[in-house]
């Protein structure tokens, strides 16, 4: 069985936990940032947890992770 390559685009977006658990970035914080609310544009640093369908998904980009 050959060698499987990592989606480098995933590979940049997402990481996976030592349980598995896959990792993402909030979207909507990059620009047109003046109407958002503070409180909105605070939650928006941090990081979330995928969806078990999407995270499927991304675990089969990422074979080695």
């Amino acid at each position: 069985m050959p060698k499987l390559k990592t989606h480098r685009g995933a590979a940049k977006r997402f990481k996976i936990t030592a349980k598995g658990k896959v990792i993402i970035n909030h979207c909507n914080k990059s620009h047109i940032l003046t109407k958002k609310t503070r409180k909105r544009k605070r939650r928006l640093r941090k990081h979330d947890v995928a969806f078990s369908g999407d995270a499927r998904v991304v675990k089969k980009m990422l074979p080695y992770s």
